[in-house]
């Protein structure tokens, strides 16, 4: 994990434009915002794909990249006061904060565009409408029939009751698609064999269920300095969650159960598909 993370890490600061160059403020707050901070969940679950079907690492190079550049953008606008009203994340202040609200916004503009620079302008497939349907597939899973509708399902279930399949149709959206999309990326920029994407997808939609039963749990349970943003925010918002639809008790069972069905989906892969094994258990057994 230390060594991919490091690998993203010095990837993404090569790809974001340097502060010196104009406009100076705007490059600043894009790196501010993507660099030195996350577990970097999505490009590790890319590679992680990737290894299990024998993809250059140069390919996951920009596939772990440009979701991970989505995703950074998610979390500049989520902050915003006209979406979730935070002032930490990663330990820090939000870009808003440390900037100011339009610079923010510019901010999640440009990293979006920058994502799908990348997947443009580099090389990760032979052929190349295999590549186009990668764009086409982050596209999908950014757009509003993924994590940007999921937001706003969120926002418009605030201090609304949901019952369990609704609260899973809308974390399947805003948390479970752009994981969804970081593994088939990853699986993408290799040569899966015959049933392999399919196995792939459905690990893939079961730790993106996990991901977010787990971050409610946390957020329930743990402190801000663990956490690095704001803990207890959900409730004090009236957010329908796991913990609030289910308790602590169960959606601590439903965490285990889907990690179980997450690698259950990997058994016919074999050893190539270990690290996404080891990412399931990571992902539910975290404590951050």
């Amino acid at each position: 994990m230390g060594e991919i993370q490091a690998r993203v890490e010095a990837m993404l600061a090569r790809v974001l434009p340097a502060p010196r160059l104009a406009p100076a403020r705007l490059h600043e707050a894009m790196r501010y915002a993507v660099l030195e901070g996350g577990k970097r969940v999505r490009p590790l679950l890319a590679f992680a794909a990737g290894e299990a079907v024998g993809a250059p690492r140069e390919r996951l190079d920009v596939a772990a990249a440009a979701v991970e550049l989505i995703h950074a953008y998610s979390l500049v606008h989520d902050d915003l006061p006209c979406m979730d009203d935070d002032v930490l994340r990663r330990g820090r202040p939000t870009v808003h904060m440390e900037f100011d609200e339009a610079t923010a916004l510019l901010v999640g503009d440009a990293l979006q565009s920058l994502a799908f620079q990348l997947l443009a302008e580099r090389e990760l497939a032979a052929d190349p409408r295999r590549q186009l349907e990668m764009v086409q597939l982050l596209a999908a899973a950014a757009g509003s029939r993924g994590m940007a509708g999921g937001q706003s399902i969120d926002l418009d279930a605030t201090g609304r009751a949901l019952e369990l399949p609704e609260l899973e149709s809308m974390h399947i959206h805003k948390t479970g698609a752009l994981i969804r999309a970081a593994v088939r990326l990853g699986a993408a920029c290799g040569a899966p064999a015959p049933g392999a994407e399919a196995r792939l997808d459905h690990y893939a939609k079961a730790v993106g269920l996990a991901f977010q039963v787990v971050d409610d749990i946390l957020d329930a349970e743990s402190p801000s300095a663990t956490l690095g943003k704001t803990a207890g925010k959900d409730a004090r918002q009236g957010k329908p969650t796991y913990v609030s639809v289910l308790g602590i008790a169960r959606a601590r069972e439903l965490a285990q159960e889907l990690r179980h069905n997450a690698r259950d989906a990997l058994a016919p892969l074999g050893a190539g598909a270990r690290r996404l094994g080891e990412l399931a258990d990571f992902i539910v057994l975290r404590k951050f």
